[in-house]
């Protein structure tokens, strides 16, 4: 099976155009590291990394998305290092512990907002008592055990989410950069262990990363005279990292991941983030996330045009359609951090390896 190491040659062997293609987003290098280990920790380094000479010279894929400038460095030794301090196991007790919150009966556990709260199959929302925003909300799920959802309830949250959404403009006409963020359970940043996503209706400019693919979209476009996210989409099929692909939504094991397996699922332009198309394959994708690959918790995001349909058809925003982004945050018994100074001030490091993820989850979304 083809593994990260293997990217550079598999890029040199792509067709002229593909390999073109791939090379005019990303730009891909193979370093290599030395080290001399004394003879007193060879029986340690076996242990844990298989043989001394995997510590000795070791292999190290960089990636950097040329126009995004997202970066990784995937270093498969990564993935088997040990942690100091062991494991937490707490986790199941935490949710047991916490039944019964304010999550719990939202109605009376939590505000509203100032237009009501949108009630759907599986959800319904409340205000954030401590806001990202001035219009922030949440959608929280009947269930408190923040890993107990299942499709129906996914594409519930992404409706009423936009629902809220709808009712805050209409309250505020001006307000249009609409977010929706899942953190799935405190490992992710959730501050309540019961699950919950969260809404944000912003005025004026989007939220800044948003902003920021719509800009970097429109420099390819303005330089190669193609879309940005078809094109990206063409290069992660030619490597082989499309995890499904259905009714005009295709679901990638991101090249340049902003840390473990992150996959991003694109639909196409003037697409509805409620279409069945899409949120169907939402809904199977994060379902298998915690079934196929054991995923315990999450981050998740939406990135859209603006809800308003004169905003979204300029701009730039045109070429946009809804995305959304998935990533792994580790085990949440685990007592160190997935990430650190590294992610937040250089580039991503990542011990998984996107191909072994495309493939495990091909056939599993069932699309």
């Amino acid at each position: 099976m083809t593994a990260i190491l293997d990217l550079p040659n598999l890029v040199d062997d792509l067709q002229p155009a593909a390999r073109e293609r791939v090379r005019r987003i990303f730009d891909i290098g193979l370093a290599e590291g030395l080290t001399d280990p004394p003879p007193e920790l060879a029986a340690w380094l076996e242990e844990h990394f298989g043989s001394v000479d995997a510590v000795g010279r070791q292999r190290i894929v960089r990636i950097t998305n040329r126009w995004t400038l997202d970066g990784a460095l995937f270093s498969p030794l990564r993935g088997s290092r040990p942690h100091d301090g062991g494991r937490l196991e707490a986790f199941a007790r935490q949710v047991e512990a916490t039944r019964g919150d304010a999550f719990c009966h939202p109605e009376t556990g939590t505000p509203a907002d100032t237009w009501g709260r949108v009630r759907g199959r599986r959800t319904i929302t409340g205000a954030n008592a401590a806001k990202y925003d001035a219009r922030h909300g949440l959608v929280i799920f009947d269930e408190h055990d923040p890993l107990a959802f299942d499709e129906a309830s996914v594409v519930d949250m992404l409706e009423v989410g936009r629902e809220w959404a709808e009712r805050g403009r209409s309250e505020d006409p001006g307000a249009s950069a609409y977010l929706l963020i899942w953190n799935g359970g405190p490992r992710a940043g959730g501050s309540i262990v019961h699950g919950h996503a969260q809404v944000l209706l912003g005025r004026g400019a989007h939220y800044p990363q948003v902003e920021r693919l719509r800009r970097d979209s429109g420099a390819y476009h303005r330089a190669t005279g193609a879309s940005y996210l078809t094109d990206l989409a063409a290069a992660h099929r030619e490597l082989g990292l499309v995890a499904a692909e259905a009714g005009g939504v295709v679901t990638l094991a991101a090249l340049a991941p902003v840390k473990e397996q992150e996959l991003l699922i694109v639909g196409q332009p003037g697409m509805d983030e409620r279409d069945a198309a899409f949120a169907s394959v939402v809904a199977r994708t994060v379902v298998a996330y915690r079934d196929v690959l054991g995923v315990r918790a999450f981050n998740l995001a939406l990135h859209r045009p603006p809800i308003d349909p004169a905003l979204a058809d300029r701009d730039g925003w045109e070429q946009i359609p809804p995305i959304v982004h998935l990533v792994d945050r580790g085990d949440p018994d685990s007592r160190s951090s997935d990430i650190g100074a590294m992610e937040l001030y250089a580039a991503s490091v990542v011990g998984g390896d996107p191909f072994a993820l495309a493939q495990r989850l091909r056939g599993a979304i069932g699309v």
